[in-house]
């Protein structure tokens, strides 16, 4: 799920550096990474091969991904226009409510703008502006519509100009913020849109702490600070409420602050907490919000990191309270940390781990949803087309300039392709052992893994690093104020 941007100047130094000694003429198929010299303690890993992809590669490999985006966003529009969701197999339609939300368009706006499909993106903005409305009498998760829905329309906002679209966002921002009136600021996990009334008191970090790069940019372009104040405030009352020894659980109750699950990792449930402490940082320059990670990325370093062997490193679970070692679970939504750490300046810890993302993958050709990572064996076996290990591929080889990391992008995109793609669309898989598919194609295959694999290998000029900061749905956030 996540992510910010960068120094453009050194990127064009590195991609001219890595044009030189990628020359094909001079590397067989594959190659052992050349470009960033390793740390001491890297693992044996970094010698596995990896498809070479030289600027020409990357060219035909960003141009493929154009097509695949093509191709599902066309079986959405025959099959499920105006829905939510395609069903990639059955060619239907799914809907996350009684009534449709639009969650593929505006997830996929900002993305096929990003692309250049400019004949998509009409569909996708006629769409939205003609049809989502959000005076619905129905209950919503805000935690997803935050981070699909107000960030899609904030990001598309931004490249368009399309007040419409800000019209919206500021519509559904008001919508929502009933969520924050509890006793303790934490908002509950579920709204009508219509009514305001709440429900849902048993939340999770990255539910309360995951709002206020949206909130945030919303209070910014619309002047009503009231949006930041209550996301932040949900921020700080997560961060308060951290154990002794620095760690937030799974579940707390957002009326009394009370923890009522301390299992501590960086998965779902509270992965994109951690995101966003750093992120409110780097777009709104909040130095609330950098003390409160430089405080959290110390005790989960300490107690999650796991260095298994040979600088072998993973991320996994333990108790807030002691520290101690629970489960040695990873999986596609971990992913997502060795981004984080290179936003964070760790790039020795994010290339050891985006290492065991590769071989997550590499151990039945695409990534499930959970392993043990002790035993290298599935505990979840499913695979929803997640973005974050391409992701993290996309802001390592931004840091470093190290092709290896567009070589794992290329392996991770053929594997996705050959396995997940339909005729209609692309489908999740129930198991990625068997590969055996299932009829969904969420939406953030549009604003997440697309977008991903197309920035990895487009030229640095497609989208300014340094101007952005990427909300947990990879909609991109520009410091505008």
């Amino acid at each position: 799920m996540n992510r910010a941007l960068r120094n453009a100047p050194l990127v064009a130094g590195l991609l001219l550096a890595l044009t030189a000694c990628n020359d094909p003429a001079a590397k067989p198929a594959t190659t052992a990474p050349a470009a960033a010299p390793a740390a001491a303690n890297t693992p044996a890993a970094d010698a596995t091969a990896l498809p070479v992809v030289d600027e020409a590669e990357a060219k035909r490999m960003a141009e493929q991904v154009r097509e695949q985006t093509r191709h599902a966003w066309q079986g959405y529009m025959q099959y499920a226009k105006g829905h939510d969701d395609l069903k990639p197999l059955s060619g239907g339609a799914r809907d996350w409510y009684p009534v449709p939300l639009l969650m593929s368009p505006v997830d996929a706006l900002d993305t096929l703008l990003l692309l250049g499909l400019d004949k998509e993106a009409d569909e996708a903005r006629e769409l939205i502006v003609t049809q989502l409305n959000f005076d619905q009498d129905i209950e919503v998760q805000n935690f997803e519509v935050t981070i699909r829905l107000l960030g899609g329309l904030l990001s598309a906002y931004q490249m368009t100009k399309d007040e419409r679209l800000l019209k919206l966002a500021d519509d559904l921002g008001t919508r929502l913020s009933p969520v924050f009136d509890s006793p303790t600021g934490l908002p509950y996990t579920h709204v009508n849109l219509r009514t305001g009334k709440t429900s849902g008191k048993v939340s999770n970090p990255a539910e309360t702490g995951t709002l206020l790069l949206e909130f945030g940019t919303l209070a910014k372009l619309t002047g009503k600070q009231a949006y930041y104040d209550k996301a932040k405030r949900a921020l700080v009352e997560t961060y308060n409420r951290r154990s002794k020894i620095g760690l937030v659980g799974l579940n707390i109750n957002v009326e009394t602050g009370e923890w009522t699950n301390k299992d501590a990792s960086i998965a779902g449930g509270i992965d994109s907490y951690y995101e966003y402490l750093l992120k409110c940082w780097k777009l709104f320059g909040d130095e609330d919000c950098k003390r409160m990670w430089d405080d959290s990325i110390g005790p989960v370093n300490q107690y999650l990191a796991d260095e298994v062997s040979d600088g072998e490193l993973w991320y996994g679970h333990a108790d807030m309270d002691s520290g101690k070692r629970t489960s040695t679970t990873y999986g596609a939504l971990d992913a997502f940390m060795p981004g984080l750490l290179a936003l964070g300046g760790d790039l020795d810890r994010a290339k050891r781990l985006q290492e065991s993302n590769l071989k997550m993958w590499r151990l039945h050709d695409i990534e499930p949803e959970s392993l043990d990572y002790a035993a290298m064996e599935v505990r979840s076996p499913s695979y929803a087309l997640r973005p974050e290990i391409i992701e993290s591929a996309y802001y390592l080889y931004h840091y470093t300039g190290d092709a290896r990391y567009r070589g794992m992008g290329k392996e991770f995109f053929d594997d996705f392709v050959r396995y997940t793609r339909t005729e209609h669309g692309f489908a999740a898989l129930k198991d990625v052992r068997s590969k055996q598919k299932e009829d969904s194609m969420e939406s953030f295959l549009f604003a997440e893994t697309f977008k991903y694999y197309y920035l990895l290998f487009a030229p640095a000029s497609t989208l300014d690093f340094d101007a952005v900061v990427f909300n947990t749905e990879a909609h991109p956030l520009r410091r505008t104020w």
